[in-house]
Parts: C-alpha cells; structure tokens; sequence
C-alpha cells in the first residue's frame, strides 16, 4: 500500500560520498598527468586533455566526474563550467544553445542570432587563455562533443556518455559497470542502517543483484526501506522481483526499472503525481515555486515534498551559490533550493505522466507553470527597474513569497535559471496549445533580461525569443506580432553585422506591417530599410525609402517624424553630393522644426542648411545661414553646436576676405570649447 516517508526522515540524502570508485578515480588522475600523443612526438598539444567517463545511465557516472572536479578544484583556478548536452527526454541540445550557456556563465558576450559554429568558436577562444574545467554531461556522441573542444593545453574537458567518442583523438575512456559487493552492500547500509543488513547479509546480496550493483537502482531500493522502519531486506528483495516489467525490455535497463517503479508505487497519491507532473518542468529542473504550479498546491507543501522525493532518491538537490546581497533564506526571496529530475529516470517519469494523467489535467498543469513563471518574471524585471516606476509597482503588488529583497537577488535568480527559462519558452511554443500564455511568457522574460542586464549583454536571448514570437505568430497568423518580431530580429540581424539579413528581415516586416494594417510598424520598417542602405553606403535607395517614410509621417500629421525624415534624407543626399536635393531636405526640416518650436533642432537644420550652401558655392549665403543658425543655437543653449558655427562662420569669413571678423569668431568658438569640454 503507497505510504508517505516519514517526516522525520524529511532530511537530505544520507552522506552521498563516492564508494567503490577509487580505483576510477585513481586511474582519472593519472591519465591528466600521463603524456598525450602530441607530447610523445615533440609537439605541445593544441587542445585540451579530454576524458571520458562512459557507462549506462543510473550507473554513478555523473557522481564520478563531480567527486573528480572536486579533487581537482584547486588545480584549475578558472573554476569548472558545466553543460548538459542532452534533455531530460534524451534529446540533443543544439550546439549553439550548449556554447551560448557556457558563455553566459563565463560573462561573456554571446553573439545573436549566429548559427551554431560561430558561438561555439567564440567559446573556444574564451577559453584558450585560461585554466578551467569543462565537464559536457549526457553526451549524446562525438559530433556534440568536438565543436566545444577549447584550444587550450591547460583546460580540462570531462565527457559524461553513455558510448565512445569515435573521432576525437587521444580521449582517455573510463567505462563503468556496476559497483563491487562490497561497495554496494555499503550503500544500501547507508539507507537500512547496519542492523538489517548485518541480520540477513544473503538478502542484502540478493538485493545487490537485484539492482545489478547499479548505483541509482540502490538508492531508490534504499529510499524505499528507509521509509518502512519495520521491513525487513528481505521484504525488499521480494518486493523488488514483484515488479512487473516489459518483456521486451533490455536486460541491462531492468534494475533501475524495477527499482523506480518500486519507489514510485510506494508513494502517497499527491507526492506520487507531483513526481510524475515534474516531468513537465523544464529542462527536469524544479523548486518548490515551479512544483506548487504543477501541482496545484501551497509552495510550503511542494517544498516537503520535493524534500521526500530527494530522500527517497527520486530527485537530486543541487548546488546554488547564494542570490547577491540577500541570499535564499531571507523572507519573501522568490527562490531556494532547485532540483533535478535525474536524467536516466526523466524518460520514465514522462511515460508514467501520459498513463497516469488525463491530458487535460497536464495541459492545466503546465499552464498553472507557465502563470507562475510569468509572475515570478514580472517580479525579476520589477526588482530591477528605477524605484517608483509602474513595473517596481506592479512587482510590490505581487505575493510576499514571490518577491525579491533586492535587485542583486533578482538578478541572480535570472541569472542562474536562465537556460530553464529559455526552455520553458521553447517547449510552450512547440506545444502549440498556450500561445497566449507563452507569448506573455517571451515578453516578460525580454524585459527582465532588458532590465538587468540591456540589449547588448542580452542580445543572444533576446534573438532566439524574437525567433519564438515569430514562430507563434506565423501559426497564428498575427500579422502585427509577426511584423514586430521581424523588426527586432533585424535590428539585433543588423547590430551583428549581418546586413543582408537585416533588410530581407526589414522587408518581411513591411509586407506583414501593410498586411495587418499597422501604421506605426510600417513607418519604421521603412525607416530601418532607409538605415540600413545607408550604412552599406547606397544614399540613393537610402534617401528613396526615407522619403516613403516621410511620406506615411506626413499622412498620418506626425510632424516631429516629419522634420526627422527630413534630416536624413538630407543627409543622404549630401552624403551622395546631390546638394541642390540635400539644400531642399533641410530647409523643409528647418521649417518644420520651426512651426515645432523646437530651437534645437532648427539650429541644426540651419546649420546643416548653411553647410548645403557652402557645398553649393554659395558661401555669401552660406554665412548668412550660419549667421542664423548660431543665434537660433544660443536660444537653444546648444553650447556644442554654438562653438561649431563660430568656427564654421570664421572658415567663411577667412574665404571671403575678411580675416579681422575671423579672428573674433574663431576666439569665440575656441572659448566656448575651453568653457565646456566634452
């Protein structure tokens, strides 16, 4: 009958240190110091020692390389970087995403929006000066390993898989089995206590062979006679082969099975769909505010409860440095510790989700998910917007429990679930069935990121978001959602330097903005397009889709945009030596700026006027243009702009024969610089 582990036993995992792994472990320091094949021959290798730990799932492979690191951390003061290269369902996380990640966690500046070779390259060179440890776990094979290979002798790189790593030279390979007897007797002590092994050691074996000495299998049969005082081994032996399983299930994958199937049954009702609903979090990375969601109850209660399913070996705790200035213990902090649905039973978790749960249930699970991310979003971006602006308020309106005590704390919390919360955005757009919910959910995580860290330290997210938004809206058919999502991921297209991609994503905007009607999304797609040829240096089409643009402005009476478009199209007429067209731009945008009011810019459509004038020939009117232009610049209290027409005025004065008057307004200019200096 299922039962509930007892509160007492409500603790961590009794003491988890590695046992039976001493001799791997011995022969893992060796091969870091043995010669490789470069050094056999004279040369310096050019990458780093690469080992593999390869071994099925369940085996205490991961456990081996985090108990390596942690011999070696005083070795690599660069400190250890770790990627998983799989998802909970086993499936490959893109090379760009692993790369991306890494660099985040390295405070580096990740590209946008580039393909997967260009990050991964970027990471390489992160990496080539410096001394760390790199550790790719769930490896899925060599051509996900290779690309993220750093350059770099004194980096270490430790791969977690379950095969070789055919094609990758010189990798030393440790390969895992199940533990010895004795090892493993000691590790189900560990859960029974020594009396109930010392008792009945022929069950205690049995039960080793039950679990095929694999590490995982043991925990989990552990955790299940630790919960039950008064049974016996040997009650856990039978219970054990009472499992029923697939015929046509692999003989290897039959222990941990078995073992999680036992722990599984034996769970109270609630606890057992909150371990089966966690299959739904992304990437199988939980804590109590994302468990309460799926579960449907208080976070105090998916805390205990997330603290039995750790104690019965179902999931694993992990590390957390603390959150800024104000760490995880301080009241009304919308954090704490975070789980991990071990990879080698996330897969048989999701199959107990489908038989076990009606789809609507799931469905209304992960939306519950999702508002609770949203929330807990819009209290990260609140937390670092200025003090009385609408978001910090909206973000003081929310829960105490779902608050954060400073901006530092909330940025922490960004910061370390950031690639949950990039995921949590992928799979709610590839499920199709909660686009209202998933698009709030890439809004608000844009401007949290916007918020704590800009544009340009947030630039990579930020891409594969605006990419999400697009996929929803072309689904959708949102025509201004898709327009918008197009302008973002050209500006971010352009900001890298990829221009050609800007203008097709430019002009993907402008067919989608006109389609949907959307006035202002169309003025600026034309604007963008006008931008864009100007930085590649074409004035003519630059001028041609400014002049579009001003065109929409001035239908729509938006006559400050008006004498900006004006401006530019000057400017690009300049720029291409066409003055007498450049001459007519900027007096329209004198004009314009003064029916405005607007001193500023008048001064400087003036003074470009006059510069048109001068380029003209015309430099009688060219002086008297800057003549007027320097009093509308003192009106202004343009002080810059003054000092450049005294000098300008005293070039003109000097070309027209009149050096004294010169003299005076070059003084005048130069002393408004010494006055005020940049």
């Amino acid at each position: 009958m299922p039962v509930a582990p007892p509160r007492a036993a409500s603790g961590p995992l009794p003491s988890r240190g590695l046992l039976g792994r001493s001799r791997e472990l011995k022969a893992l320091r060796a091969d870091i110091e043995r010669a490789g094949l470069d050094t056999l021959s004279g040369r310096k290798s050019p990458r780093s020692r690469v080992l593999l730990i390869a071994g099925r799932p369940g085996c205490g492979r991961t456990a081996l390389a985090e108990e390596l690191l942690r011999t070696l951390s005083c070795t690599y003061p660069d400190g250890v970087l770790r990627a998983r290269l799989s998802g909970p369902g086993g499936v490959p996380v893109p090379t760009g995403d692993v790369a991306r990640g890494l660099l985040t966690a390295l405070g580096a500046t990740v590209p946008a929006g580039s393909d997967d070779d260009e990050p991964a390259e970027v990471l390489r060179a992160e990496l080539a000066a410096r001394r760390a440890v790199l550790l790719l776990d769930d490896a899925p094979g060599a051509d996900h390993v290779e690309p993220l290979l750093p350059d770099a002798p004194d980096c270490l790189v430790v791969v977690v898989s379950e095969g070789p790593l055919t094609g990758i030279p010189d990798v030393r390979p440790c390969t895992l089995g199940g533990l010895d007897g004795a090892a493993a007797v000691a590790l189900l002590t560990r859960f029974t206590g020594p009396v109930r092994v010392t008792v009945d050691p022929r069950s205690a074996d049995a039960v080793v062979e039950e679990c095929g000495g694999q590490p995982a299998a043991l925990v989990l049969a552990g955790g299940w006679l630790a919960a039950r005082p008064k049974a016996s081994v040997s009650d856990l032996r039978t219970a054990l082969r009472a499992v029923p399983l697939p015929d046509e299930l692999p003989v290897g994958e039959r222990p941990l099975r078995r073992a999680f199937h036992l722990a599984h049954d034996a769970l109270a009702p609630s606890a057992a769909r909150t371990l089966r609903l966690l299959a739904l979090a992304p990437p199988g990375l939980v804590d109590a505010h994302t468990a309460s969601a799926l579960a449907g109850c208080t976070p105090d209660t998916a805390a205990a409860t997330l603290v039995d399913l750790t104690a019965l070996g179902l999931l694993h705790q992990e590390a957390d440095e603390p959150d800024g200035d104000d760490g995880p213990s301080s009241p009304g902090v919308a954090a704490g510790p975070r789980y991990r649905l071990p990879g080698c039973l996330a897969a048989w978790t999701g199959e107990l989700l489908r038989t076990h749960e009606r789809p609507a249930e799931v469905q209304l699970a992960r939306a519950r998910m999702l508002e609770r991310t949203v929330r807990l979003l819009q209290s990260c971006r609140g937390s670092g917007e200025p003090s009385g602006s609408p978001a910090r308020e909206r973000a003081a309106g929310l829960p105490y429990a779902l608050r954060f005590p400073s901006r530092a704390a909330a940025a922490a919390w960004l910061r370390r679930r950031r690639a949950a919360l990039l995921d949590a955005a992928r799979l709610a757009v590839s499920d199709g069935e909660l686009d209202t919910l998933d698009r709030r959910l890439i809004a608000t995580l844009v401007r949290a990121l916007m918020a704590h860290e800009g544009p340009d330290a947030a630039a990579g997210d930020l891409y594969a978001l605006h990419e999400l938004v697009l996929e929803v809206a072309e689904r959708r058919g949102l025509g201004r959602e898709k327009a918008a999502a197009l302008l973002n991921l050209a500006d971010l297209d352009g900001g890298a330097g990829r221009t050609e991609a800007a203008l097709a994503r430019y002009r993907g905007a402008l067919e989608a903005a006109r389609s949907a009607g959307d006035a202002v999304a169309t003025g600026r797609a034309l604007e963008s397009l006008g931008g864009t040829y100007s930085e590649l240096g074409d004035w003519q089409r630059a001028a041609d889709w400014y002049g579009r643009a001003l065109e929409l402005r001035l239908s729509r009476g938006e006559t400050v945009d008006a004498a900006r478009l004006h401006g530019r199209i000057g400017g690009a007429h300049g720029r291409a030596g066409r003055w007498p067209e450049a001459l007519k731009e900027w007096r329209a945008a004198a004009r314009t700026s003064r029916r405005l009011g607007d001193l500023a810019g008048q001064a400087r459509a003036a003074a470009e006027v006059a510069r048109a004038w001068e380029r003209s020939g015309r430099p009688e009117e060219a002086l008297r243009t800057s003549l007027e232009a320097l009093h509308t610049a003192r009106g202004a209290g343009d002080v810059p702009l003054e000092a450049g027409l005294q000098l300008r005025i005293a070039d003109l004065l000097d070309g027209l024969g009149d050096p004294a008057a010169a003299r005076l307004h070059r003084a005048a200019g130069e002393q408004l610089l010494q006055d005020h200096p940049k």
